[in-house]
């Protein structure tokens, strides 16, 4: 479907004055993974293009999947490493929205790599390209980037290529913003958390990575400690009283999961939830309250055990409104 990019003759008063559209690639999606590849479009307010940039990162490790994003050990081997790019990638993101598809991943991986070479990013403000959709009410069956780019009628030309990426999400985000514009509707801007929770100048590994010029899949699970200390949630007090009704309330004690793209950051959500009372489940069970996820139509395994045993299932933004009334554990 192709939109309408016209700009609208009024704009609203507070929408940011730039954008920064951002693609990595990695070396997985764990914390201690690193960026092999970068690209940004620089955006003008009403979102114009102004220029992009694209760089190779050297992970000094193996580069992970490469039947994913294509780079090769050998291709790595003589690209910059992190510190070396990162005066002109804060150039180009100094001042402006970091906009991604799941921008919580992609802001994570760079504040991460910022803090590993001791600097501070110059984000502030980050916007999930999934949360725009939802606030615009798209009616599409998935929000992934391949159902966007169809929606607007963008074509992909190199999927996980950084470069090619964030083009493509840059010929999304225009008509998005422009409709949101036109409709006067607040755009769900987040504020990129501190980054006092990865411990800057610290974590070296505890034996020297795998070089990029190492074999594929020399970083195997356990050949190097990650920088950051494994995530451990305190056990929830309360036992499980069951499953989630539908147009219900949460309860304490309720098990819940969390499953694909979230705008707001994964840890976040899950922290709120065991403020709550909730018990935050890694799996999906038969035991399981609740699964949250934005596209319950996935292939993962969370979202296929869950249709397989009914697990009711809500999107982010329905939980979070959960949250703010959950119910005491029965008998408390």
């Amino acid at each position: 479907m192709l939109e309408d990019r016209t700009a609208p003759s009024i704009w609203p008063e507070g929408y940011p004055q730039g954008y920064a559209v951002v693609d990595v690639e990695t070396t997985g999606l764990a914390k201690d993974d690193r960026i092999v590849s970068a690209a940004v479009y620089r955006l003008d307010a009403r979102g114009e293009v102004e220029d992009h940039w694209y760089t190779l990162v050297n992970p000094d490790r193996a580069p992970g999947p490469v039947w994913i994003h294509g780079l090769t050990a050998e291709m790595l081997a003589g690209a910059p490493r992190f510190p070396e790019v990162s005066g002109e990638l804060t150039e180009r993101l100094r001042g402006r929205v970091l906009v991604a598809h799941n921008a919580a991943f992609d802001w994570g991986m760079i504040a991460r790599e910022y803090a590993r070479a001791g600097l501070e990013p110059p984000v502030r403000q980050r916007l999930c390209t999934i949360a725009l959709a939802k606030t615009l009410r798209l009616e599409l069956p998935s929000l992934r980037l391949q159902a966007l780019a169809a929606h607007f009628g963008v074509v992909q030309q190199r999927a996980h290529h950084a470069l090619d990426d964030a083009r493509v999400l840059t010929e999304i985000f225009r008509p998005s913003l422009r409709r949101a514009a036109a409709s006067g509707l607040p755009l769900p801007l987040l504020t990129c958390r501190p980054l006092t929770e990865w411990p800057t100048g610290r974590g070296a590994p505890a034996a020297e990575p795998p070089q990029a010029g190492a074999p594929d899949g020399a970083a195997q699970a356990g050949s190097w400690r990650s920088w950051r200390p494994a995530r451990r949630l305190p056990p929830c007090p309360y036992p499980n009283p069951g499953r989630f009704q539908p147009g219900g309330q949460l309860l304490q004690g309720m098990r819940v999961a969390f499953s694909g793209d979230t705008s707001i950051d994964r840890e976040l959500l899950e922290d709120r939830a065991v403020t709550a009372g909730l018990h935050v489940a890694g799996s999906v069970s038969r035991l399981t309250s609740l699964l949250v996820t934005n596209d319950p139509q996935a292939a993962t395994g969370k979202a296929m055990k869950a249709r397989t045993y009914g697990t009711p299932v809500v999107d982010e933004t329905s939980f979070v409104q959960l949250l703010l009334h959950v119910g005491p554990a029965p008998g408390v």
